[in-house]
């Protein structure tokens, strides 16, 4: 099976109801395709990891079942397995080797694309087109500030990818203002 993004969509919507999960895949699926762009890779493999990189969460929110049950569901359904591995290697628990720059991008935009939604959010605007990196660094250290994301994981992936933090932040930013409608991040301004 060669996967589209069609079918990515499908999976996903097939587990996920909830907007905002269904909103961060599409984030991350946008910056997955930048850093494939970038580094010369296959850009619809790439987005359709990020696209359905969580897809399974909804249904299993404990790390005893999320992911484990996302895989299975994959490898049941035939999903190749350089895509299955890239989707549990996101999941630190799941103890799988970061070794190749897809599982590497996954892991650095994954924490993220959350935490500039959440900067978006607060801006007067609720525009992505209003995020800059320097406001995403500012607020990584009011640590009661979107508490729930881990700002060692996107430091860490930043550094994954041999990428100074800001430079990351603001690739990955610009990646999600591309599809900041979807994102329901355009706020008055359009992308």
């Amino acid at each position: 099976m060669q996967p589209t993004r069609d079918d990515a969509m499908k999976l996903l919507t097939e587990f996920t109801q909830s907007d905002s999960l269904i909103k961060h895949a599409l984030a991350v699926e946008a910056a997955m395709r930048a850093y494939a762009r970038k580094y010369g890779e296959d850009e619809e493999k790439w987005g359709i990891v990020g696209l359905i990189h969580d897809f399974d969460y909804e249904q299993n929110q404990t790390w005893e079942t999320h992911v484990y049950a996302g895989v299975k569901i994959l490898r049941e359904r035939g999903w190749p397995e350089e895509i299955v591995d890239a989707v549990a290697s996101h999941a630190s628990y799941m103890n799988i080797p970061r070794d190749t720059p897809m599982k590497k991008a996954l892991f650095a935009v994954d924490e993220l694309t959350g935490f500039i939604s959440a900067v978006a959010l607060v801006r007067p605007s609720k525009s992505i087109m209003d995020v800059e990196a320097s406001s995403v660094k500012k607020k990584m250290k009011d640590k009661a500030f979107a508490r729930a994301v881990s700002r060692e994981d996107i430091v860490q992936g930043a550094e994954l990818l041999g990428v100074p933090l800001e430079e990351h932040i603001a690739f990955v930013t610009r990646a999600m203002q591309t599809v900041g409608r979807e994102l329901g991040l355009a706020g008055d301004k359009q992308p």
